[in-house]
């Protein structure tokens, strides 16, 4: 589903330019659960944005489904991210002022889905991740993990081939991270691809491989048992 070779990330300003990524190459596979590590700073984030195209790279090649998508302009990288990525950030970036199936439809709302068919997806989402009984409440009405259920939930409303996660579990008690962890695992096994960006190594266990990465560049992958 991913490869990306010899990629290459640089931020300048006028007194210095820094190297994000660095020659980075990474195969992930249809069906995969990915998590990548390293110390902050080290580029992971950087990455998952270029994954996301939300950033672009300065060098290097990035194809997704075998289409290289490194150079696409805004529209076709957001037209391509609106049908096949899904986003889930620590700290949840639900909008306040929509109620919870607000939030979930508007993904739906973005790739004009017809309103009867948004509300059928909405429900079932909702229900699949046990937040049925708040779709009327407003964010800062539930807890920590109830909102992350909810970013899950408008992660995956629209059936997204890759859902890419940056510490979903960064901002819960452990109690509530598991369960999220729990979630994910349930929509790798139905098929989704994940690749998650965390610090977290009792989360790194959910997932079939790590890739260690130090200055922005991938210094390990293992395979998890």
């Amino acid at each position: 589903m991913i490869k990306i070779t010899s990629l290459e990330k640089f931020y300048r300003t006028e007194e210095v330019e820094t190297v994000a990524l660095n020659g980075v190459s990474i195969d992930v596979a249809k069906g995969e659960f990915v998590s990548i590590m390293g110390p902050s700073g080290c580029g992971k984030s950087t990455l998952l944005n270029i994954l996301g195209l939300l950033d672009d790279p300065d060098g290097g090649s990035y194809l997704f489904n075998g289409i290289e998508v490194a150079k696409f302009n805004e529209r076709k990288r957001s037209d391509l991210r609106k049908h096949n990525i899904g986003f889930v950030f620590q700290s949840f970036n639900l909008i306040d002022e929509l109620t919870v199936y607000e939030n979930v439809e508007l993904p739906l709302i973005y790739t004009k889905t017809p309103a009867a068919e948004r509300k059928r997806k909405v429900e079932a989402v909702l229900d699949k991740v046990q937040i049925m009984h708040r779709r009327n409440h407003f964010p800062q009405q539930l807890s920590g993990g109830q909102q992350q259920r909810v970013a899950v939930a408008r992660a995956v409303v629209n059936s997204p081939k890759l859902i890419l996660a940056d510490e979903p579990t960064g901002n819960l008690d452990s109690s509530n991270g598991n369960e999220v962890m729990q979630l994910l695992t349930e929509l790798n096994e139905q098929g989704t691809t994940i690749v998650m960006v965390t610090h977290s190594e009792h989360d790194s266990r959910y997932s079939h491989r790590i890739i260690r990465m130090l200055d922005g560049q991938v210094v390990t992958e293992n395979i998890m048992v």
